[in-house]
This record gives structure tokens, C-alpha cells and sequence, in this order.
């Protein structure tokens, strides 16, 4: 449609150039819905636009492109008008949204995968926790939200790499190490205490039980700490893999932070130590209080920040490290560089680029997407979480008690940067204010119009058939329906995939409402004609709807 009225507007502008009414040969406007249904189907802004440059008023100019434009108006269009300041309205005809739903019907779900990728490359580097426990319901935000993006980068043409990066080394990785020895030496029945903040979880017993059923008591009078923290990493990240899988979310690549710490020859010092010594050259480092720091002014930044701290082991940051393995990411060329992460990483992430921006490096493919914290309730009551204290609910026990469809269309269903209150009693419930329910009920609506026709001796709808039998308000269902490529579109380029969700919603209830009024019965044995137009248009947002809900990695149930 918008390709149909760019050429139309344009036609016209130069017409009325070639006429001496208006001095610019062309122009590009912006094309939307209008805000009132009642006026149509897309507005064009072209004429406000045009203003300054004609030195007219945009109703004037909408007035001059409308009279040529109607002049050549093809079928598809039934009216052109001219409304508010300047805008240029336009009426689709019924025959326009016949072919609509062809097309639409001939692609079946791929008609929601507008190819716009063109092969780009894009990288999303999501979840990333550490492995220091179980995945928890906070994870689980990142996991899902970074995860659809990826599906839908994927899905509209784009070549995609779903990236993990963790620390696997550092100081909160030595007091795991020191954590799972001290339940090990419990295990064997001599005296030990946690270190203060140490970890709690039963899951660091069973990595400890796991170790005395392996060694018995032959790493009781060491003081390495490796053998503990290498186990925990390895325990923990099979763990963490596994609830990944029952979620639906995947990886093609792991990178952990330790192999930037250390050297890869041929190289003679780490990546770390290589971006400490760069940004030391270029005087934007500070020693001071026995840290080094990232000098804050010559950046913009507020303040200086910790690259490494203080203390006889001169621990990088995490910020640090950081900077490395952004720095990689460029290099590896991708055109578009996605980072996922929760609000609290917000200064962190600006140093970070502020520093690789620094260092030299086009810092306009990475792009950060910044999530807000997770709520838990039950029957109003908020769900205390502490990883440490192991005073939490895994992602894997709420997948188990909801479902990992509902997990995945809740974590979607607000915009990243809103809180998200995630309410276990609404998700279990089997009734239309669920929005999963809701939509994925409307999926299973339309599949049982096919078993009907069956039963009915009807045969499928052939690309042939008469959709003139189709009623305004079908129309407007078509309407809807065939409008999704524009708005997964809009979600790949904004980074915003509850778009999608929000759109089944929006599709699901007016299907509902369509579909529960008897005048509105689809197979209909007496009326064989009408019967096919109306199966025609449910195959297609059924389609719509399977293609969305495979977008967002939800299933699309034939029966509920």
C-alpha cells in the first residue's frame, strides 16, 4: 500500500510541476494510518513537508497534489481527500484488500517475514549471566527478550549470531570456588564456615556431593581453589544450558571473559592489558587510592570509574574486560552489535562505549537494549529473590508452574524499559484477560473452522475464489491482518518486539468479537459462496497469527 500511494503522490507532485503549481519536482512524505479510521486508510504528510520549500500552505499544496492524483486515481483507490493541517488521505477499495489477502494467502505464515535483512549481519549478545546459580525470573526477561530479537532478525532476512558472554573468573567466582569447599569439607563431616556473603544454594551442595563421589576425600587439604570453582562453572552452566533449551532459547557461541584476560599467542599480552596500555597512551587513565581508573571528564562522562581495583591482586572490573570484548565484537564486522541488559548496567554500558569510541572504533552499530526489573506475585504478594541467599524462584520452576509459553508472551508483553509485574495467578488462568490464553484460543477458533468445513463436505477455498461476499467488517478483519509485515517491520527496526504481542492481542479480540456473533457463522451449508470467502479470510489470520506467535517462539495449539 505504501509503495502504491509513493508513486501515486509522486506522480502527482511532478504533474503539478510540470503545470508551474508547485516548484519542487518531488518529494518523500511519511505514510501512515490515520489516527481517525474514519478518514481512511494511510495519510501522507508530503504536503507539510513541502511547505517551506513552496512557501505555501500545506492545505493549499495537499488541495493541488489531491486534484492530480485524483485525475489518475487507479482502481485500487476509491477516494483521495484532504484533512487537518495538510494531510492527504486515502481510501483503499474492497478489490485492493481482495488481492491483499491473496497474496497474503499464497505465502501462508511467511507473509509476516518481511524480508528487509538483505543479508545484513547481526550480532545479539543476551543473558550473559554469570555462572554463579540457577537462572532466576530476572534472567529469564533478557533471555526471552534477547532471544525474539534474534527470531526476528532472523525471520525477516538478517544473518544472526546469539551470543553468551560470562565471567568465569574474577572475585565473585573465587568466593563460588570457596563456597562449594567449604560444602565440601562439610560433606566430609569436618568444620567449615561460608565466607561472608558466600553462596547458600542447595545447588552448591550437590556440586559439593558430586566432588566427595569423585575424589572422596582427596581434595580436603588443598587450597586451590580451582578444582571447586571449575566445577561449579561446569555444573552451573550445564545447568543454566538446560533450562536455556526448555525456554527455546539457543546460542551459537560462548565466549567467557577469562580467555580476554589471558594471553593468546601470538600475542604477547592479554586483550585486557592491551586496552589498559591504549587508553593509558591516550591520557585517559588515573592511578589513584591504589586503583586505576577511567578518567570520567575527558569522556563526558560524570565521574571516573574502577578499571582495576585496589588490593594485592589487581582485579580488572568487570567494565574492563568489557571494553575488550566490545572492541572484538566490531572487529568481527558485523553491521549491527545488540547488547541486552538490565537498567542497573546503564553507567557501566556508557563507559564502556565511551572507551571503545575512544580507542578509535565506529561505534554506531551497537546498539543497547536496556530492560527493567522483573516482579513476582503471588495472590498480590511479592516473591522475595536473593541468589546468594537462594531465597528465589528458578526460571526453570516457573517455566514448570505456567508453562513456557506463557513464560515467554508475559516477558514480552510490556516494552523493555517498563517494569514488569509478572502475576503467577493471571498466567495460570485459563480465561480471556490471560493474553496468551486469549490469543492462542483465537488460533484455535480459526483451526476449528476447518474441521466444521470438513465435516460439512466443504472443500478448501481455491486462490480463485470470490471475496466479494466479504462485508465491510471483514474487510476491516482483512485490513488488519494483512497490515502485520508492516508492524514486524517496525519491531526489527526499533528493537521493540512487544510490538508483536501486542498486535496478536489486538488481532485476537477483533477476531473474537467478529467470530461471536451469530450473523457471522462461517460455514454455512445453505450459503456455499459466502462460506468460502469467509474460510479464505480465516485461513489467513490464522496464518497471521501462527506466524506471530512462531515469531515470539509461543506455540499456536489447533485445539484448546
Amino acid at each position: 500500500m505504501k509503495d502504491l500511494i509513493n508513486s501515486i503522490s509522486n506522480a502527482a507532485i511532478a504533474r503539478a510541476h510540470a503545470a508551474g503549481e508547485l516548484k519542487s519536482p518531488t518529494a518523500a512524505g511519511t505514510i501512515e494510518a490515520p489516527k481517525n479510521p474514519a478518514h481512511g486508510d494511510a495519510a501522507n504528510n508530503v504536503a507539510l513537508v513541502l511547505a517551506r520549500a513552496e512557501g505555501k500552505s500545506p492545505r493549499v499544496i495537499a488541495e493541488i497534489i489531491k486534484r492530480h492524483a485524483d485525475a489518475q486515481r487507479p482502481a485500487e483507490i476509491i477516494e483521495i481527500s484532504v484533512a487537518g493541517p495538510g494531510f492527504i488521505n486515502f481510501r483503499m477499495a474492497a478489490s485492493y484488500w481482495h488481492g491483499e489477502l491473496r497474496r497474503a494467502a499464497a505465502q501462508g505464515t511467511a507473509f509476516v517475514r518481511p524480508q528487509i535483512g538483505n543479508g545484513r549481519t547481526v550480532q545479539v549478545e543476551f543473558l550473559s549471566a554469570n555462572p554463579t546459580g540457577p537462572l532466576t525470573v530476572g534472567h529469564g526477561r533478557n533471555a526471552v527478550l534477547g532471544d525474539t530479537l534474534a527470531r526476528l532478525f532472523a525471520a525477516t532476512g538478517f544473518r544472526v549470531t546469539r551470543e553468551y558472554y560470562f565471567n568465569d573468573g574474577g572475585r565473585q567466582m573465587k568466593l563460588l570456588g570457596e563456597s562449594v569447599r567449604v560444602r565440601y569439607l562439610q560433606e566430609l563431616g569436618r568444620e567449615a564456615t561460608l565466607p561472608e556473603d558466600g553462596y547458600q544454594g542447595e545447588y552448591i551442595r550437590e556440586i559439593a556431593r558430586k566432588l566427595v563421589e569423585q575424589h572422596r576425600d582427596g581434595l580436603a587439604d588443598t587450597t586451590d581453589l580451582e578444582v571447586f570453582r571449575s566445577a561449579a562453572v561446569d555444573a552451573i552452566m550445564t545447568e543454566i544450558r538446560a533450562t536455556c533449551a526448555g525456554l527455546g532459547v539457543t546460542f551459537d557461541q560462548f565466549t567467557n571473559e577469562r580467555d580476554l584476560m589471558t594471553p593468546q599467542a601470538p600475542a604477547p599480552m592479554s586483550r585486557v592489558d592491551a586496552v589498559l596500555d591504549a587508553l593509558r597512551a591516550r591520557g585517559l587513565i588515573a592511578d589513584y587510592d591504589g586503583a586505576t581508573w577511567l578518567r570520567g571528564e575527558p569522556l563526558g562522562l560524570p565521574k571516573d570509574a574502577v578499571l582495576v581495583r585496589s588490593g594485592p591482586d589487581r582485579e580488572p572490573t568487570y567494565r574492563t574486560p568489557d571494553i575488550a570484548y566490545h572492541i572484538e565484537k566490531l572487529k568481527r564486522g558485523f553491521d549491527l552489535v545488540i547488547d541486552v541488559f538490565g537498567a542497573d548496567h546503564i553507567a557501566e554500558h556508557q563507559q564502556v562505549i565511551a572507551a571503545v569510541k575512544a580507542l578509535g572504533y565506529d561505534v554506531t552499530p551497537i546498539r543497547a537494549i536496556i530492560y527493567q526489573f522483573v516482579t513476582l506475585t503471588r495472590a498480590g504478594e511479592k516473591v522475595k529473590m536473593s541468589t546468594r541467599k537462594a531465597t528465589y524462584v528458578t526460571l526453570d520452576e516457573l517455566v514448570e508452574e505456567v508453562g513456557k509459553d506463557v513464560v515467554r508472551f508475559f516477558f514480552l508483553f510490556r516494552k523493555h524499559d517498563s517494569h514488569l509485574d509478572f502475576d503467577l495467578d493471571l498466567a495460570k488462568r485459563q480465561a480471556p484477560e490471560n493474553p496468551v490464553f486469549y490469543v492462542q484460543y483465537a488460533h484455535a477458533r480459526l483451526a476449528s473452522v476447518f474441521r466444521e468445513a470438513d465435516k460439512a463436505g466443504l472443500a478448501l477455498p481455491t486462490p480463485a475464489v470470490d471475496l466479494t461476499a466479504l462485508s465491510d467488517e471483514e474487510i476491516e478483519l482483512a485490513k488488519r491482518a494483512v497490515g502485520f509485515p508492516e508492524i514486524v517491520a517496525a519491531a526489527v527496526e526499533a528493537l521493540e518486539p512487544h510490538r508483536i504481542p501486542f498486535y496478536l492481542l489486538e488481532l485476537a479480540g477483533e477476531f473474537h468479537r467478529y467470530y461471536n456473533k451469530p450473523a457471522n457463522r462461517i460455514i454455512n451449508r445453505d450459503d456455499p459462496k459466502l462460506s468460502e470467502a469467509r474460510m479464505f479470510l480465516a485461513a489467513v489470520l490464522r496464518d497471521a497469527i501462527a506466524g506471530g506467535l512462531e515469531l515470539l517462539g509461543v506455540s499456536a495449539p489447533v485445539r484448546m
